[in-house]
């Protein structure tokens, strides 16, 4: 079919064409914006789960329900070996200074700026901060050197902005398990003095299943400050919307067989939704798209699934990395035991801990019990049993 129609957008953090099967996650995050929006405390809410499931797309779908109440959205991603000083000081800065540029909001604004600068000074101790504000610093304030006492007074100072201009902030966070444990705390502690001040400054971040651990050792009461939020592949159901909706608005159709060999070969997994629908579509000859459609689109997105979506993954790995991956995709998807995947490898499970240490960190594996071991890309057992035969 005509290319240039087609429905699916495979990407990351694309928005789909259909946001099947988030309906109720959808409406916890606006009845909470619609508490913010309307002065009353809201929990924060953080977003877990596996690679592929659309916690990117689902931030963004969050961050524009916020704009249109009227919220100001802060737009961050954390990536892996940067301060959180760093990933947090320009977008706050962009914020500030559209507070700044409206003049029922100046005072609040200014002096938060000046917070900012007196903030900026931690560039003492973190090297990658890159942003510079031309104020005069308010002094005593987020000028302490420490950042868990600083981040709270520079987040007080947004929130009185914020409630100066009768609007909230929303901090939304993208990948926040790559933040270091110590200045995960100093973000939590922070959040916490903002929400015990009822200041209108919160919080919507996603991460990889690690991140509840994370959170938990470096603040014991962060279970009672965020809502945890469980983002899981779509069911048969909420597949099936995902696939023939976009299709049937474009006047196509897509047969029963077809529609079941692509939620057979993606799991559900939503990113793998996009790839299976976009081929299937160019490869279809007519307005309907057949089995062998669909069967055909499963080799040419695997193909280019190898090239990007597990290549980028799989080329950041050490050669010891790669070994312990392909140790566990030889034991099947999993999770695995730690003891099993060393018997694997012919080594003892104490030698092999920094590896798996190392995994952890780069976002490749999670531990969802103790002792178990498991992929956080979706079908990744499979990739490695291809490109490491």
């Amino acid at each position: 079919m005509d290319p240039r129609r087609n429905p699916f957008a495979p990407g990351a953090g694309t928005q789909p064409p259909e946001l099947a099967g988030r309906d109720e996650l959808i409406e916890r995050a606006e009845v909470a914006l619609d508490r913010i929006a309307a002065g009353r405390p809201a929990r924060s809410l953080v977003l877990y789960g596996l690679r592929g499931v659309g916690k990117t797309v689902l931030l963004g779908k969050i961050r524009a329900d916020a704009e249109a109440r009227g919220l100001l959205p802060v737009r961050i991603e954390a990536p892996e070996n940067r301060s959180l000083p760093a990933i947090l000081a320009a977008p706050l800065r962009q914020t500030l200074l559209k507070l700044d540029r409206l003049a029922a909001a100046r005072s609040g604004a200014r002096r938060a700026l000046r917070a900012l600068a007196s903030f900026l000074k931690l560039k003492v101790k973190y090297a990658d901060i890159e942003v510079n504000l031309d104020l005069e610093p308010l002094a005593g304030t987020a000028d302490s050197g420490d950042l868990e006492a600083d981040l709270a007074e520079l987040l007080r100072a947004v929130g009185g902005a914020a409630r100066e201009r009768e609007t909230a902030v929303l901090l939304v966070l993208d990948e926040i398990q790559y933040v270091a444990e110590d200045e995960l705390g100093a973000l939590i502690s922070a959040l916490h003095a903002v929400a015990q001040d009822g200041l209108p400054v919160t919080m919507v971040a996603a991460g990889l299943p690690q991140l509840l651990g994370r959170m938990g050792r470096a603040k014991s009461y962060a279970e009672r400050l965020f809502e945890f939020v469980a983002v899981d592949r779509l069911d048969d159901g909420g597949a099936r919307v995902a696939i023939t909706r976009p299709i049937e608005r474009e006047g196509a159709v897509i047969e029963e067989a077809a529609i079941a060999e692509i939620l057979r070969a993606t799991q559900g997994y939503p990113y793998f939704l996009q790839e299976w629908g976009k081929h299937a579509w160019d490869l279809a000859f007519t307005e309907t798209i057949t089995l062998v459609d669909a069967e055909n689109a499963g080799v040419v997105a695997t193909a280019e699934l190898d090239q990007s979506f597990f290549r980028v993954r799989f080329d950041r790995l050490t050669p010891s990395e790669k070994r312990y991956l392909r140790a566990m995709a030889a034991l099947g998807p999993g999770p695995h035991r730690s003891a099993d995947i060393a018997h694997e490898l012919g080594r003892d499970v104490h030698q092999l801990a920094p590896v798996r240490s190392s995994l952890i960190r780069k976002g490749m594996l999670y531990a969802p019990a103790h002792g178990d071991t498991a992929f956080t890309v979706p079908m990744f057992d499979a990739f490695m049993r291809r490109i490491m035969p």
